[in-house]
This record gives C-alpha cells, sequence and structure tokens, in this order.
C-alpha cells in the first residue's frame, strides 16, 4: 500500500518543520508549499490525498487558495483542513464557507490532528 499523500501549505518555517516531522512520523509522503499560489500549483500538478492550508500567507492567502482549490472540478474532492493561528470567534466558520472541511487551530494539538487525518485519510 502507497503512503497517503498531504500537501502542507505554510509559511513559518518552524511550523512547517513540526507539520512535517510529525506527518512524517506516521508515515505520510508530504509535500511542502510555503505560500497560496504555490499550494494551489502543487495541488493541481500533485494531487494530494489531503491538504493542510494555513490561512495567513504570503501572495495568496489560505482563503482564496481553498476557494481555487475547491472551485476546481479536477480536485475540488480532496479534503482541506485549515490549519491556523486564526482562532476568534467566526474564524472556523468563515474557513468552512471559504470551503475548508475542516478546522483546527495553532498551536496544533498533535492528538487531535491524529485524528482528524484517520478521519479524513482512512
Amino acid at each position: 500500500m502507497t503512503a497517503k499523500r498531504i500537501l502542507v501549505v505554510e509559511d513559518n518555517r518552524d511550523n512547517m518543520t513540526l507539520i512535517v516531522d510529525v506527518l512524517s512520523s506516521f508515515d505520510y509522503d508530504v509535500l511542502q508549499a510555503t505560500d497560496g499560489e504555490q499550494g494551489v500549483e502543487l495541488a493541481k500538478n500533485e494531487k494530494p490525498d489531503l491538504i493542510l492550508m494555513d490561512l495567513s500567507l504570503p501572495r495568496m492567502d489560505g482563503w482564496e487558495a481553498t476557494r481555487v482549490l475547491k472551485a476546481d472540478p479536477a480536485i475540488h474532492q480532496i479534503p482541506i483542513i485549515a490549519l491556523t493561528a486564526h482562532a476568534m470567534v467566526g474564524d472556523k466558520e468563515r474557513a468552512l464557507e471559504a470551503g475548508c472541511d475542516d478546522y483546527l487551530s495553532k498551536p496544533i494539538d498533535l492528538p487531535e490532528l491524529a485524528k482528524k487525518l484517520m478521519q479524513y485519510l482512512d
């Protein structure tokens, strides 16, 4: 069985390192993008099994990147989980309205992340 591929779209190097280390320890193949435009391009070219999307990104924010991905019939079915420091009242609803399938706030709760990955990938 081939490993599931997860695209991580995250501009903070420390957060990226942590997320990649955690996902790799779960034996996922990890693709990395550091801005929204690169994330959209990688998603379209690589068609990962799941996307972890930061919402505050350079060049194209995660809200817009999610809308672009969900509007593309070739990849709209890929689950997108917002992984963000946007944790104010209404941010989860905004993320879901933008097209995210789920939402996790930072700092990352590793058991919660693992639970969501199993929910969407198994």
